[in-house]
């Protein structure tokens, strides 16, 4: 029996890593999916829960705005903490700060009715999530070989958008009939702690656990790294804008498309709610083909063709195919998981960083943090410019959006892999190669 048991393991790493995930990492794909299925439980209606107990699409504008802000400064800061306190505690400290503030936000916020500290509660909130996600995005870049970066980074935004919204709002899909729409809020927290656990507890890599700056490295040159960096190597900045528009319309659209759909198209809410969770799944399956199409057809190709044109394009679908077809709840569907997919088409962003600044993965992944925390409240933004500023109509809004992909397409020229790059990569991949098979060695000498 003990002679079989190595065998089967050996067995189970490789099913695993055939798959394109890393094997150590296992359990923090698995958690980071059930931790963002709670933060996704809230993203398919809070805003018509907050516009049906009184208040304004002005206050849920400000809400998702305010909200995104704190998104984006904690998603910057979750590269440099994890450089200097390591993945796993900036994780911890994500998890424990969502737990805390989500009990303000609805004993004192969202359950009173009490717009001010449904405010304050859940702009705070906006620091926690990023610190769990991205200190594990920060943790598979660290632990992950070059060779598999696409493949890791599309199962991180695989288990993440599972999660916010398509699964969260299947959730809250079937829950809300039977317990109603306060009590399915509740319910978000018990779903992020389990999921924050599962990953915390269960994943043993050692890399994640420990500082990955090196010995004797300056802690405030290198916190400071993750902003100068965008100066010292200007396609991170290039990056972080394309990520910023990469995600702004679905944080838009989570702010208008429900009154869209429900109040104008007269959809139900559970067909919403059917809805969104169809444009996240084509976003879900789209994240893990965009990243196996990144190690084989390029990284920058998939963004810019798949990702920046195809938005272009499936953005005015996903509005103008239900105004066409009124009450065709498929066709619908189908421009939404569509467009969901073309948004997925950025993912391969996360693996082509490290590639561009294999020196500083971290800062580089930081940028991109930046970039997506930003487009929580850019998108937003974008509509309150156009709709207050303008004066333009849903449909301006839309087209303004499909302009901003276009935009983005051309920044991607920029993102080149150096020669200097290129072979710092292949130096570091020759010494992990090496180090895997003093490893192996050891482990069938034993």
């Amino acid at each position: 029996m003990s002679g079989t048991t190595p065998q089967t393991s050996t067995e189970k790493r490789g099913i695993v890593a055939r798959l394109g995930i890393p094997q150590p990492l296992l359990f923090g794909f698995i958690g980071l999916l059930l931790f963002m299925v709670g933060d996704g439980v809230e993203a398919g209606y809070l805003d018509t829960y907050m516009l049906h107990h009184g208040h304004t699409q002005g206050d849920v504008n400000l809400m998702f705005t305010t909200y995104g802000v704190t998104v984006m400064i904690s998603a910057w800061l979750a590269g440099p903490l994890s450089d200097l306190y390591g993945p796993r505690r900036t994780m911890w400290a994500g998890l424990v700060m969502w737990a805390a503030l989500e009990v303000g936000f609805l004993s004192l916020g969202l359950g009173p009715d009490n717009l001010t500290m449904t405010l304050l509660f859940y702009t705070l909130r906006g620091f926690a999530y990023p610190l769990f996600a991205y200190g594990f995005l920060v943790w598979i870049a660290a632990a992950t070989p070059a060779r598999m970066l696409g493949s890791a980074a599309g199962w991180f935004w695989f288990s993440f958008s599972a999660g916010l919204p398509t699964l969260g709002s299947q959730f809250a899909r079937y829950t809300i009939p039977y317990i109603g729409e306060l009590a399915t809020f509740w319910c978000s927290l018990g779903l992020v702690i389990l999921g924050g656990l599962v990953a915390l507890l269960f994943v043993r890599e050692p890399t994640g656990s420990r500082s990955l700056l090196p010995a004797g490295a300056d802690k405030k040159k290198a916190f400071f790294g993750s902003i100068s960096i965008t100066w010292r190597e200007p396609k991170t900045l290039a990056a972080g804008v394309i990520r910023t528009v990469n995600t702004s319309s679905e944080y838009a659209f989570l702010a208008i498309m429900p009154a869209f759909f429900v109040d104008v198209l007269h959809f139900s809410q559970a067909q919403w709610l059917d809805l969104l969770s169809l444009i996240f799944l084509g976003n879900i399956l789209f994240n893990l083909a965009a990243g196996m199409l990144a190690d084989k057809l390029g990284h920058r190709f998939v963004v810019a063709v798949g990702g920046c044109i195809g938005c272009c394009i499936t953005i005015p679908l996903f509005y103008y195919v239900p105004l066409w077809f009124p009450g065709n709840f498929p066709l619908a569907a189908l421009a939404g998981f569509i467009y969901g997919g073309t948004v997925a088409a950025f993912v391969p962003m996360s693996g082509l960083m490290p590639l561009i600044c294999p020196k500083e993965k971290a800062a580089a992944l930081s940028i991109l943090g930046l970039g997506a925390g930003a487009s929580t409240w850019v998108g937003p933004a974008v509509v309150g410019i156009c709709e207050s500023w303008f004066g333009m109509s849903l449909e301006g809004v839309i087209w303004s959006f499909s302009g901003l992909y276009l935009a983005a397409g051309i920044l991607t020229l920029c993102l080149r892999v150096s020669p200097e790059a290129r072979r710092h990569t292949e130096m570091l991949e020759k010494k992990q190669s090496l180090r895997d098979r003093e490893a192996y060695a050891m482990e069938h000498a034993i």
